[in-house]
């Protein structure tokens, strides 16, 4: 199975407050899944990827709520996000809180990456990349964290009422009951069936101040994260590190081991040295990734063998074929029936 790497407390504890709401036990739920039950009391607690992934798909079974992920967004605050949600209370506004986001997410987890793109219209784009591969989770996934930051950043800047200019998802455009609490949520134009998931946002909202901004705590908390986030990346092998920024990429294409590694501070030189003494390559963590994600498509989704080609960054479905009966001895076909 491939490695997810880990979630906090903050983000699992989102879904399970709203778990709650249907009635669920979430102790009887998390051991459902053979997570301790000392997630639901300690801030600081962290499980794997696989598990929250496992909850995550266990909860949406449980609930049959298409909307669930979008209405976990709901019990979004500070501690949701770890360390970087008390340091984005105390940036001086939305722009500073905006930049710090890629740089210390990792502290929440590796659910996902961002990316900010300015764009020419005086509106920038904050993107999310999902890490998780099983098609059933990714929407609600998806839903919860755009749908928490909108949320979030009302509350930074106390404008209940404040909206993004436009919101992309990559998954289909739900039923019509769903479709209206969507439209609820965000209060502006919603495109799904889109090319990537992202907020569009009007650069004249990233002025705004945050409601009490104190820079020296930020200071503070910002050293405080700095250490945290050297002790992750210690802890996590370069490897693993460097197929879950490719897994990130892939959604756009086959990812260059230049913007990979650039991820990774790193210079392409110095990747493919460090990875050499894990004795591993590019190459092989990017087939590896590819293999993954082909088998979690075939499994858990209705896609055709032609759009998860397309998907995994393939220029035709004969050159996945072949790769994949590479890799398992077995065509895309016969794998998705024999499973």
């Amino acid at each position: 199975m491939e490695h997810l790497g880990f979630a906090s407390s903050g983000a699992v504890l989102q879904y399970l407050k709203t778990a709650a709401d249907y009635g669920l036990d979430a102790r009887a739920l998390i051991a459902q899944v053979g997570i301790n039950s000392d997630l639901l009391d300690n801030k600081l607690k962290r499980i794997s990827g696989e598990s929250f992934q496992e909850l995550l798909a266990l909860l949406i079974e449980k609930t049959q709520d298409p909307c669930f992920g979008l209405k976990s967004s709901r019990y979004v605050q500070p501690g949701s996000y770890s360390v970087l949600g008390y340091m984005l209370m105390n940036c001086n506004g939305l722009q500073e809180a905006l930049e710090k986001t890629p740089t210390y997410e990792r502290l929440v987890g590796d659910m996902g990456t961002s990316q900010i793109n300015r764009l020419a219209d005086d509106n920038t784009e904050m993107r999310w990349i999902c890490n998780y591969p099983n098609p059933k989770v990714r929407p609600h996934m998806i839903a919860n964290v755009l749908g928490s930051w909108v949320n979030f950043a009302r509350f930074l800047v106390d404008k209940p009422n404040g909206k993004p200019k436009a919101v992309y998802f990559e998954f289909p455009q739900p039923d019509a009951t769903s479709l209206r609490q969507f439209q609820s949520m965000f209060n502006c134009p919603i495109y799904f069936n889109q090319s990537s998931s992202a907020l569009i946002i009007d650069d004249h909202l990233l002025s705004l101040p945050m409601r009490q901004p104190d820079q020296q705590l930020l200071k503070t908390l910002e050293n405080h994260a700095d250490i945290l986030m050297a002790d992750i990346n210690d802890k996590q092998p370069l490897p693993m590190q460097t197929k879950n920024v490719i897994r990130g990429l892939l959604l756009e294409g086959i990812p260059r081991k230049e913007m990979v590694s650039k991820r990774l501070g790193l210079t392409e030189r110095t990747l493919q040295r460090k990875l050499q003494a894990f004795e591993c390559s590019y190459q092989q963590l990017l087939d590896e990734v590819r293999e993954e994600q082909a088998k979690e498509l075939l499994i858990e989704s209705e896609l055709s063998i032609q759009d998860i080609a397309a998907r995994l960054g393939f220029s035709e479905p004969r050159s996945f074929h072949r790769s994949f009966k590479n890799w398992t001895g077995m065509t895309p076909g016969e794998f998705r029936q024999a499973k």
